[in-house]
């Protein structure tokens, strides 16, 4: 049975490497950029300069070889024939399928904001979209002869690149319409917290304001204000591509709509990922991608697993800058246990339902995360006392050991166990993805193998 995958990023190389551990075979993957895979998270660590482009890929051509997958990059797609199984390239050429995966992910979003593009829609070449390593090759060489930039949009995204700029030595703006950075993901308190550490780190940020227009020196905000920069990038948000599912009849909302075995309303056709929907919700993180791509692969595999939803765990990947969020703190319900101290930089928050940990906040300070995370995965009923002594900051003369049970890499699922039963940093990210994905757990890896050598 022929495979094709659509898409190679994050979601479809994790599928590929499900399909080739099952040993499933006759696999293509049409990859639309010409660079092999790589983590499009740690973008941001390439743009500062802390990571090389080559740190961040995935596989290898030669991977893909060596496991006999047909890979094509440079291969974009421009329609899927239904009625006779099969897609169509750009060059014309026609790929049979007998089960179709997209994992094609998402768009970025054009802010409303006049000027962006002239009459024949080419976009002002001082404007920077950041999605792909060939944008951030663009942003980079763009960099290197600027002195300031501003960003549009106050998302995770958004200060990871005002971060990765302000490293780089530009002064970095940035301007978000809502309330407070973050405003997503934290509440109004926390965002304040954020915005404060950027200031301190060198990023002016505007909240409550809309950009407006492009001007020659800049951009004009809606309260009449003009903020001068020489570059300008938008990370004002994503949206999934259903461009080929809408055209090839396949039913769509914001993203493509799935069921529980991930398949689309062909039920030869099946989508993963930033472009995937799933009750409602596209999360637009790696962790539920990734899952979803497990699922299917052990599906094709023939097992009867199911995809009954996901968590929610995103990490900001940037220097100088922690934050953590656990399910959706500012719409779940129960009671809230809060910490804030702004003169270090720090809020902590855990909403509590029943004894259980349903969502949690950290900015600051993520020294409990590994055991938070826990609670919050397995739903742990806590004591009384417990949520407020998760939220203080352990004595550093005196550290907790984390059971092997408790979590360390959010994007892969990882345990304590499984990375102390890896023998080196390599074999850990072979056997179970942990580090490869927002970055964020590779000091306490490090140092639990570490611990091993050691003993």
């Amino acid at each position: 049975m022929r495979t094709v995958v659509i898409g190679n990023g994050m979601a479809a190389v994790a599928l590929v490497e499900r399909l080739v551990e099952h040993g499933v075979s006759d696999v293509t993957v049409l990859g639309e950029e010409t660079c092999t895979p790589y983590n499009r998270i740690l973008l941001s660590a390439v743009l500062e300069g802390s990571h090389r482009p080559g740190a961040i890929s995935l596989r290898s051509a030669n991977w893909y070889a060596a496991h006999a997958v047909d890979l094509r990059l440079g291969a974009g797609v421009v329609a899927i024939h239904r009625s006779v199984q099969e897609v169509e390239l750009a060059d014309g050429e026609r790929v049979p399928y007998d089960r179709l995966v997209l994992a094609i992910g998402s768009v970025p979003e054009l802010p409303p904001i006049r000027g962006l593009v002239d009459a024949d829609g080419v976009m002002d070449e001082r404007v920077h979209a950041f999605r792909t390593l060939a944008d951030c090759d663009r942003l980079i060489a763009a960099a290197s002869a600027s002195s300031s930039a501003l960003i549009v949009g106050g998302g995770l995204l958004g200060l990871q690149v005002a971060r990765a700029l302000s490293v780089r030595g530009m002064r970095a703006e940035l301007v978000e319409v809502g309330d407070h950075v973050l405003r997503r993901q934290v509440d109004p308190q926390a965002g304040r917290i954020l915005a404060r550490s950027l200031e301190q780190l060198g990023t002016a940020v505007y909240v409550g304001v809309r950009a407006t227009r492009l001007t020659p020196s800049g951009l004009r905000l809606d309260n009449g204000y003009e903020l001068d920069a020489d570059l300008v990038v938008l990370t004002a948000g994503s949206r999934p591509r259903i461009r080929l599912a809408n055209a090839a009849g396949l039913v769509t909302a914001r993203g493509v709509v799935v069921d529980d075995t991930l398949a689309t309303s062909d039920p030869r056709i099946f989508a993963i990922g930033d472009c995937a929907e799933h009750s409602g919700r596209t999360p637009g993180l790696v962790p539920p991608a990734w899952e979803q791509a497990r699922i299917l692969g052990d599906r094709f595999a023939g097992s009867p697993a199911t995809y009954t939803g996901h968590r929610t765990v995103a990490r900001l990947r940037a220097t100088d800058l922690d934050v953590a969020v656990l399910g959706e703190p500012e719409t779940a319900q129960g009671e809230v246990v809060e910490v804030s101290n702004p003169v270090t930089g720090t809020h902590k928050k855990l909403v509590v339902d029943g004894g259980v940990v349903v969502a949690a906040t950290l900015v600051g300070d993520l020294s409990r995360v590994g055991l938070i995370t826990q609670a919050f995965d397995q739903r742990t009923v806590l004591a009384a006392g417990e949520p407020g002594e998760l939220l203080m900051t352990p004595r550093p003369s005196a550290p907790p050991e984390l059971p092997d049970d408790a979590e360390v890499c959010a994007c892969a699922g990882v345990s304590v166990g499984r990375v102390r039963a890896c023998s080196s940093l390599e074999e850990l990210r072979e056997t179970t993805r942990a580090t490869t994905g927002c970055g964020g757990c590779l000091s306490t890896c490090t140092n639990l193998l570490s611990q091993l050598v050691k003993g």
